[in-house]
């Protein structure tokens, strides 16, 4: 709800209560104000191991950390809350997920304490149109989120919230519904998309922790390439774009986030690529900023 929908609603308003109650809607129409434009980051995240290691991506992450203006709120597309619909989470204390298996105590220890935005979560779902949102109150902060926003904001001291991936949804269909959450980036809301350009953990060569397959190296190239021309549509399409890309993407959670991050460039608008590394054969380390 915008400043003037809020303002709206005050003449519906009882008299009892009523300066408690304007100071109350004032409070949370002025939190999301214009201010200047956020940019939007894709990160390639990996292995959570990577929330607790001090690498070169974590190492990359926290640098661009550093040129952010500082949000009001973060806005995370993960590749790891699928549903059938879409959902923000709506909760004034998002719970920290872990949601893996078989990695040392001291991940599964690791708790972000962010707070969440139900006010952020209700203008979102007011301001999309064409896709129904849903509340969410039980899903939290999932490792695609917390796992790389920890390098970001260590301090856990802006408000983070998560908006789901409708399984359910052709690729299209999630490139169309950032364009409706541009608005977000002129109110203090750093959108973030968390995913991997190549995933495919059936041919992980643990051997090869360094080093990735030719198949995985030319997918990564050919994606920062499409990028850099502005050819979203090759992009949305990439069921299309043969052998080497189908090995890369075999499922389609861990490439979403990117469509997200694409939907919301501005015309004018330059892309800039860090981390750029395939690892363990079939895993891209790619992030991009954008803006």
């Amino acid at each position: 709800m915008d400043r003037r929908n809020f303002l709206r609603s005050l003449m519906i308003l009882p008299a009892a209560g009523y300066t408690m109650k304007l100071q109350a809607l004032q409070k949370i129409a002025g939190a999301f104000d214009n201010t200047g434009r956020m940019p939007v980051l894709f990160l390639g995240h990996g292995s959570p191991m990577n929330a607790i290691e001090l690498n070169e991506f974590s190492m990359g992450w926290r640098s661009i950390g550093k040129t952010l203006p500082a949000p009001k709120a973060v806005l995370c597309i993960s590749a790891h809350w699928e549903t059938r619909g879409t959902f923000v989470t709506a909760m004034e204390r998002p719970r920290t997920i872990h949601d893996f298996g078989g990695f040392p105590q001291e991940l599964y220890d690791v708790q972000y304490p962010a707070p969440g935005s139900p006010s952020l979560a209700g203008s979102i779902r007011d301001q999309v149109n064409d896709t129904e949102i849903g509340l969410d109150d039980s899903w939290g902060l999932d490792h695609g989120a917390w796992s790389v926003i920890k390098h970001l904001y260590p301090e856990a001291n802006i408000p983070v919230i998560q908006l789901s991936l409708d399984y359910s949804q052709p690729p299209q269909h999630h490139y169309k519904l950032a364009g409706e959450l541009a608005s977000l980036r002129d109110k203090g809301v750093l959108i973030v998309g968390s995913g991997n350009i190549v995933h495919n953990l059936r041919t992980i060569n643990w051997n090869n922790p360094e080093g990735g397959y030719d198949w995985a190296i030319e997918t990564d190239a050919k994606v920062r390439k499409l990028i850099d021309d502005r050819d979203h549509q090759s992009l949305i399409d990439y069921k299309k774009a043969g052998r080497a890309f189908e090995q890369s993407i075999p499922t389609p959670e861990h490439f979403l986030p990117l469509l997200y991050i694409l939907g919301l460039q501005g015309k004018n608008e330059e892309a800039s690529f860090y981390n750029c590394k395939t690892i363990m054969g079939s895993i891209s380390m790619t992030s991009v900023k954008i803006g």
